[in-house]
């Protein structure tokens, strides 16, 4: 019998949207039975929040001490000894999943299929190569378990109304040891999260200075969007490799994308072909951003943003 079993993604108090996106593109097999893993120190509040989900059957709510700070080396083993009951095990194609799915497909032997956008059937689907310029379909051989990254820029985040039983577990796995958590740095976390933002407003080397880009933090706080960037302005030190939107950055779907002072580098635009609306500000007029931007502003960024700011205020 095919049966899924998801990893969810949260920062132990709150489930991650891309755990959400995740769910829809699993029910997109046409398998009925679909589970949720939890893992976590006290997994109960999260695990609560999975069970609403719609389309959920169950959800495992493992917990131990090690998993308050899990990390892939300590959770590829814990799948690994879930694996037996399941046809197909997927994550979000988040940097979670991607660090973790990789190490448990390696542990059960199989081959991992990265980035699924769309599903064929339970078996045959469809991704991304290229840097996006082309869509490849592949199929997993019968008989082995599928194991799979859901692009979550391609699904929508599954509504609440469910209520699945969760069902509580104990660590199957022993800590291999060979990794442990040292500590978190990050940016200060201004605004809403890049990676699920409904509006993102994203600057690019134009801005020609970090100084320069709080204007792009200005209009973000504005619109109450995210900040994002081009490689060349992550590169070239203007903001961190945190905001860097693209096919070496976030891969995002916004219901609507501002990109000022962005030429439009295939790069680039792979990070966000599935934005609903993109907005493109521009000095250059043949930039490529123009071509794939369904509102295009030609002129200076500096004289364009603030006066488009104080009509937003």
């Amino acid at each position: 019998m095919s049966k899924i079993l998801i990893i969810a993604e949260h920062d132990g108090e709150s489930l991650a949207v891309a755990t959400a996106k995740t769910v829809t593109g699993a029910r997109a097999f046409g398998i009925d039975a679909i589970d949720v893993a939890v893992f976590a120190d006290q997994p109960q509040a999260v695990a609560e929040q999975a069970a609403r989900l719609e389309g959920v059957s169950r959800v495992l709510a493992v917990a131990d001490d090690d998993f308050a700070r899990p990390l892939a080396a300590r959770l590829a083993p814990e799948i690994q000894a879930l694996a037996a009951d399941y046809s197909h095990i997927l994550a979000p194609s988040s940097t979670f999943g991607k660090d973790l799915l990789p190490r448990a497909a390696a542990l059960i032997g199989v081959n991992q299929v990265s980035d699924i956008q769309e599903v064929i059937d339970e078996r045959t689907f469809k991704r991304p190569i290229y840097a996006g310029n082309a869509i490849v379909t592949v199929r997993v051989a019968d008989g082995q378990t599928v194991l799979g990254t859901i692009r979550t820029a391609s699904f929508a985040a599954a509504g609440e109304g469910g209520s699945a039983e969760i069902e509580a577990r104990s660590a199957q796995a022993e800590d291999p040891g060979h990794t442990r958590y040292v500590g978190t740095e990050g940016g200060d976390g201004e605004g809403p999260d890049l990676s699920s933002a409904p509006v993102v407003v994203s600057g690019g080397r134009a801005l020609g200075s970090s100084e320069a880009f709080e204007i792009i933090f200005s209009l973000a706080r504005t619109m109450k969007a995210a900040v994002g960037a081009s490689r060349a302005a992550v590169d070239a030190g203007y903001v961190p490799n945190e905001l860097q939107v693209g096919q070496t950055g976030k891969i995002i779907a916004p219901d609507l994308y501002f990109a000022i002072g962005i030429s439009g580098a295939i790069q680039h635009l792979t990070g966000i072909k599935d934005a609903g609306t993109i907005v493109a500000i521009n000095k250059d007029g043949e930039a490529p951003i123009f071509e794939v931007a369904d509102l295009g502003l030609v002129g200076d960024l500096f004289e364009i943003v603030p006066e488009l700011e104080r009509k937003l205020a």
